[in-house]
């Protein structure tokens, strides 16, 4: 979050269980249960990151690139896709990360955000490493459950916000009206764990119509578990600015930053009145041991809350089959990994959704096909990509002439020598 004065939903989804034998996932209609400790070792992983980098993963500095490189691995692992905006700030070269979610109505966006770099004083875990990671926790979330939203479902991870919210002002300065007009609600999360953790929620006081809708969904998950929050204006402090001065609705969660807590706040949240939200703020030790857990867990169900109820409930999903028991692919051979589909009445869909996560050295190695219980081989993969590294993605095989019910297999060959592999995991989606 920029320096300035600051101004005065639930059943959980069933996680994917792993081996051959892979269990049907259930359709996601409510917002799931965000896991804390996956939102928590995204946070180790940007620690180390900023450890391994300086300190910092300020916009400029490598620790920066490397977190950019971290959550767009994450996401494209989960079938998002992807890229990547540069922008020059300071003589440095800067990127916001866009990760769309297939499917929804591409006219009727739903987006959420938060900026991913620090200040080069220190590694940045709370501002905003947190929101950072509860964002990317939830997209996963998204992904996992197969969450088939009616609005088309959009996320940013921006650069240079500590410079003066350089990245996300030049994504929407950048969007064509045509796409702007699209976008039918923003929401930032911009230091969502912060030690002595107030729950704040964006007011729509003064902000773009339908903003209300956006701050009743923020609310919606405190409310349900008993928690009071307080409307606060963040005014131009953090990546929502750009979109409000747009036009676009606007909302957002914060659990404070420099400014102290009132004896009253403290008696309301159970904080330690006198102290700062967040001691630590834009200093060195805004490190791991600078967040508070159940202001985190809290907040990211929040999120998940929102992004549910904002996006609404499209038509739910077939069942889904996963296999992640690791094969390793050694060289010049033959691998199959087998899904057993069971409970699916008659054939499968025109459009089975084939999901991919392999690790190899040289992806122009591999030929990979869907074996239907038949022995039909259906390919989606025959030595594309060059000596580009792995196949992660998503794609759709007309099975309809197969019956759904059975053993199906992924079956990998290494067609040419001196590269190995490993199949991580796949999955079928009826």
């Amino acid at each position: 979050m920029r320096t300035r004065s600051l101004l005065a939903l639930v059943l959980a989804a069933g996680g994917l269980l792993a081996g051959p034998n892979a269990t049907a996932l259930p359709s996601a209609d409510a917002a799931p249960d965000i896991s804390l400790a996956n939102v928590q070792t995204h946070l180790n992983q940007l620690q180390t990151i900023a450890t391994d980098n300086g300190g910092n993963r300020a916009h400029g500095r490598p620790g920066y690139r490397a977190s950019i490189d971290y959550v767009q691995a994450q996401l494209n692992a989960a079938g998002y896709t992807t890229s990547l905006q540069p922008f020059t700030s300071s003589g440095a070269t800067g990127w916001n990360l866009i990760a769309d979610w297939p499917g929804g109505d591409p006219n009727a966006v739903l987006m959420a955000g938060g900026h991913l770099d620090s200040v080069s004083a220190g590694p940045g875990i709370n501002d905003n490493g947190s929101g950072s990671a509860g964002l990317l926790e939830v997209a996963l979330t998204v992904a996992r459950t197969n969450f088939q939203p009616q609005k088309h479902l959009r996320f940013g991870w921006w650069g240079a916000e500590e410079l003066g919210l350089v990245g996300s002002t030049y994504y929407v300065n950048n969007l064509p009206a045509a796409e702007r007009t699209k976008i039918k609600g923003y929401l930032n999360f911009d230091m969502i764990g912060s030690p002595n953790p107030g729950y704040f929620v964006y007011s729509s006081s003064g902000q773009p119509t339908g903003s209300i809708e956006l701050q009743r969904a923020l609310e919606a998950h405190f409310t349900t578990i008993g928690v009071p929050t307080e409307l606060t204006s963040v005014g131009g402090r953090s990546d929502h600015a750009a979109f409000a001065r747009a036009g676009i609705p606007t909302g957002g969660l914060f659990t404070g930053a420099e400014v102290t807590m009132t004896a009253a706040q403290a008696q309301k949240w159970g904080g330690t009145s006198g102290v700062a939200f967040d001691r630590c703020y834009h200093r060195s030790c805004d490190t791991t041991s600078n967040i508070h857990a159940t202001a985190l867990d809290r907040n990211s169900d929040a999120i998940a809350t929102a992004i549910w109820s904002l996006s609404g409930t499209g038509t739910p999903p077939g069942p889904r089959f996963e296999n992640t028991t690791p094969v390793t692919i050694p060289d010049v051979s033959t691998v199959e990994s087998p899904i057993t589909v069971s409970g699916v009445p008659g054939n499968a869909p025109s459009t089975l959704s084939v999901g991919v996560n392999i690790t190899h050295t040289y992806r122009g190695d591999l030929v990979v096909d869907v074996l239907a219980p038949d022995g039909t081989a259906y390919n989606i993969h025959n030595r594309a990509g060059a000596s580009a590294d792995d196949l992660v993605g998503t794609f759709t095989v007309n099975a309809s002439s197969e019956v759904a019910n059975g053993t199906w297999k992924l079956r990998v060959r290494d067609a040419a020598s001196a590269d190995v592999g490993r199949v991580n995991s796949w999955n079928l989606q009826f």
